[in-house]
């Protein structure tokens, strides 16, 4: 069932020596410690078990029924009481012993935790009354009356310094430090019979108790009382912090973690007789909540003889420890463990949830020990294989396999016996580890037979190594032997030749197919000289890629030989040359002559343009060609640049009829008589006039134009045209202004920056020498008068070291920028002392 949840305990009888006991006598009781097992039977015996069940020591305590088994918490001391009224204290490793009959069934016995020490040396005993024994002086037991008078004592915790008791009224839990009563709590159904539906007493804790009686159960929390609340009360008391029912009556309870394990008795109503009868006991885990609970899990417990169990016959002991629960009944002993990582799996490959279950063992794989996640991972694959899910059964295999060399090869085996290896053909290892080559070859063969685009993937992205490639090619050539024009096929086998190292194989495949990798596969494996004799087929499949290629190795394979092997096919010829035109203007220039005719033939656009940049064109064969194939735009620039400017111009005015070209062809030559011969030209013609109008008049006196202009000549748009030529008059006139008065605020701005540079003094010291004979300009002696002719060029000189001036004028010029020709700068600066 998808539904059902997961157990959280999991069930297995207690055998070996318990079987052995169980079968000739009945348990009555059992006290569980960390290191051994207690049981005790109906015949008086009490036997010591090891976890597996098996005996270690047995006694012979009573001939009657054991009714409780008291152990402290080292496990070295014992207590024993039984239907008769015998009680025995005693050790387990010494000599110490205790014995006391009493005139009634003594019900429960209880040693204090600590009784290997000898201030600790105590316990309680209920019959009719709860007696405290103490030994005191002289190792004498002394007892004492903690409780009496409602009733037999049925069951006793004792757990640190408290003791929790239950009798017919109710549950009490005495403070032995103070000796005081520190809490009742009563029992809620008192129509029960307490002695058919004991009181289950728990600690969980030293602190926290846990009461179960008839179907309810409290959570009682011992807490200490505040300073100011004392008075005459006890320094403790107890709150109830959690009571729920339950739907049975409780035989047992026990803490797990913060949850509650619950044992219960359960009856139904029979569906033969329809009487009320005994069912299977039930183990229950809940959470416990302040006034409800909730179920976390149940189980019904299969025991032996449950049919004719009552409630008190079932009883519930657990190890703190290891979260073992023991539920006692009469004939059988029940061990309830908490499932592990272990337990978990094996419940999720019993559900078949096989990826949960391998999630789990990943996660937990230092902690499981029964199960592998390799075993675990390929159950999954055989699962996924089962229901059909091929695809994520191979793809499964390449995380759960790995490495594992010998489990690939298996499980392609497993996939090939199904028909299945296309489904495992994408998870292949293809390096680290690799298989057998045979292996891939299998698949190959598989996919050849049945999907040949799915062959062809395969040798893309498997390495070449993977398998013997020769026994690969022979098989797609014989394939293609029934089909030999299969592009795939081919294509496919183009590949194989180039892992095998046969590239002109290859590439004769390749540019049958017009394959786009062909330039690949000729860059990746230098096949230049391969390609010598199929430059054509190359510019066929792909001119632009081809003439790239060709020009990028053009020292492989040189111009003139690809030229050469376009001669026949001059549109192709043209596609290169051009390509190389417009990388360099100079590397084809021994066709530039052949390009003009190819450029007229097959790409006039860009025949200009080639003419303008070509400077090892002949123009009289381009003339001629542009002449013959009446290009007239091309002849005009021809025409110019040959210097015949005037039949450019005339043919332009002639041929084209275009007045702005004619003008502007006139301005980009600025030749008068160009200008004259465009007037002559256009003095007849009406829209030639407004032309030359609205555009000559910043090159041309429009004067020259109008007075040749016929009377009574009706020109369109003449008035506008006179108005435009006005305006561009007034315009030169104002940009003239402009630029006079800008010139006259730069020379005004230039003077007075002079005037204030030359007004500016001039540092002189000893540093500095006479220009003319080389000495210090300074004298050595300062108080002495002196000259010194200092110019604003910065060179010095003693005044009796300068040349006299020949001029009329006094003013003098520095020698040496006078001899550079320089300007004003040099005027002197005299400097007298």
């Amino acid at each position: 069932d998808e539904s059902e949840e997961e157990p959280k305990l999991k069930y297995e009888r207690l055998s070996n020596g318990v079987t052995e006991i169980l079968q000739k006598d009945a348990a009555s009781c059992m006290t569980v410690h960390e290191k051994f097992l207690a049981l005790g039977t109906h015949y008086g015996k009490v036997y010591l078990l090891d976890v597996q069940g098996n005996i270690t020591q047995k006694f012979d305590v009573s001939p009657v029924k054991i009714n409780q088994i008291s152990l402290d918490e080292s496990g070295e001391h014992m207590g024993v009481c039984s239907e008769d009224g015998k009680v025995q204290v005693f050790g387990l490793y010494s000599a110490e012993e205790f014995h006391e009959t009493f005139d009634c069934p003594i019900k429960i016995v209880a040693v204090h935790p600590q009784f290997v020490r000898s201030h600790f040396k105590q316990f309680v005993t209920g019959g009719k009354k709860l007696l405290l024994y103490e030994r005191g002086w002289m190792n004498r037991w002394k007892p004492s009356v903690l409780h009496e008078g409602e009733g037999n004592i049925r069951n006793v915790k004792w757990r640190g310094h408290l003791i929790a008791w239950a009798n017919n009224m109710g549950v009490k839990i005495l403070d032995m430090i103070s000796k005081q009563r520190i809490t009742n709590v009563p029992r809620d159904d008192i129509s029960l019979r307490p002695d058919m539906y004991p009181c289950s007493l728990c600690w969980k804790d030293n602190l926290t108790l846990i009461i179960g009686w008839g179907n309810s159960v409290k959570i009682c929390s011992v807490k200490e009382r505040h300073a100011s609340e004392m008075r005459d009360l006890p320094n403790r008391y107890v709150e109830i912090v959690f009571q729920f029912d339950t739907e049975f009556y409780i035989s047992g309870l026990a803490p797990l973690c913060d949850q509650l394990v619950i044992l219960s008795y359960v009856k139904e109503i029979s569906e033969k007789t329809e009487m009320e009868c005994c069912a299977r006991p039930r183990l229950d885990i809940v959470q416990p909540l302040p006034e409800s609970c909730e179920e976390i899990s149940s189980d019904a417990l299969t025991v032996r003889g449950f049919q004719e169990n009552e409630c008190r016959d079932y009883h519930l002991e657990y190890s703190e420890g290891e979260s073992l629960f023991y539920i006692i009944s009469p004939r059988d002993v029940v061990v309830a463990k908490e499932r592990d990582q272990d337990d978990h799996i094996d419940w999720l490959l019993e559900k078949k949830k096989y990826e949960e279950a391998l999630m789990a063992a990943e996660i937990s794989q230092k902690t499981i020990k029964k199960h592998k996640i390799l075993d675990i991972g390929l159950a999954y694959v055989n699962h996924l294989m089962e229901k059909g899910e091929y695809d994520l059964a191979a793809r499964k295999c390449q995380k759960i396999i790995g490495k594992n060399i010998e489990l690939w090869e298996f499980e392609v085996y497993k996939f090939k016996e199904i028909g299945q290896l296309k489904a495992i053909s994408p998870y292949l290892p293809r390096r680290d580890p690799v298989l057998k080559p045979l292996i891939y070859e299998m698949v190959l063969h598989e996919f050849l037979e049945s999907d040949y685009e799915g062959f062809s993937t395969l040798i893309k992205e498997w390495p070449g190594d993977l398998y013997n490639n020769a026994i690969i090619v022979q098989a797609v050539v014989d394939h293609l032997k029934k089909d030999p024009q299969n592009r795939t096929l081919l294509r496919t086998l183009a590949e194989l030749y180039t892992y095998d190292q046969r590239y002109g194989r290859a590439l004769e495949i390749y540019l049958t197919l017009r394959h786009k990798d062909v330039f690949q596969l000729i860059h990746k494996h230098n096949l230049f000289s391969s390609i010598r004799d199929k430059i054509v087929l190359l510019m066929d499949f792909d001119s632009e890629k081809a003439v790239d290629m060709l020009l990028d190795n053009e020292d492989k394979i040189s111009i003139d030989r690809v030229v050469e092997e376009l001669e026949n096919r001059p549109e192709l010829q043209h596609v290169y040359l051009h390509k190389l035109f417009k990388r360099d203007h100079h590397k084809g220039q021994r066709y530039h002559e052949k390009q003009i005719s190819l450029y007229a033939e097959y790409d006039r656009p860009n025949l200009l343009p080639f003419l303008r940049d070509s400077t090892h064109c002949p123009l009289e064969k381009a003339l001629e060609i542009c002449q013959q194939r009446n290009f007239v735009e091309e002849t005009v620039y021809l025409l110019s640049r040959m210097g015949n400017s005037r039949s450019a111009l005339k043919m332009i005015m002639e041929e084209l009829h275009d007045v702005d070209k004619a003008i502007e062809f006139a301005k980009e030559q600025d030749d008068g008589e160009l200008w004259e011969d465009l007037i002559l030209y256009s003095i007849d013609k009406p829209p030639f006039i407004t032309g030359l109008l609205n555009n000559i008049g910043t090159h041309v006196d429009p004067i020259l134009l109008i007075h040749r202009i016929k009377e009574g000549m009706e020109i369109p748009n003449l008035r506008d045209s006179l108005v435009k030529i006005l305006q561009d008059y007034n315009l030169q006139i104002l940009l003239r202004e402009g630029c006079k008065k800008i010139l006259v605020a730069d020379s005004l701005s230039l003077l007075k920056k002079m005037h204030r540079t030359q007004m500016k003094g001039v540092l002189v010291d000893e540093e500095n020498i006479c220009e003319s004979c080389l000495s210090p300009i300074l004298p050595s002696d300062a108080s002495k008068s002196f000259n010194v002719v200092v110019f604003h060029c910065r060179h010095m000189f003693h005044k009796e070291c300068l040349p006299m001036s020949n001029t009329v004028s006094s003013v003098q010029f520095c020698n040496i920028c006078s001899a550079k020709h320089r300007g004003p700068g040099s005027a002197i600066l005299d400097m007298k002392k």
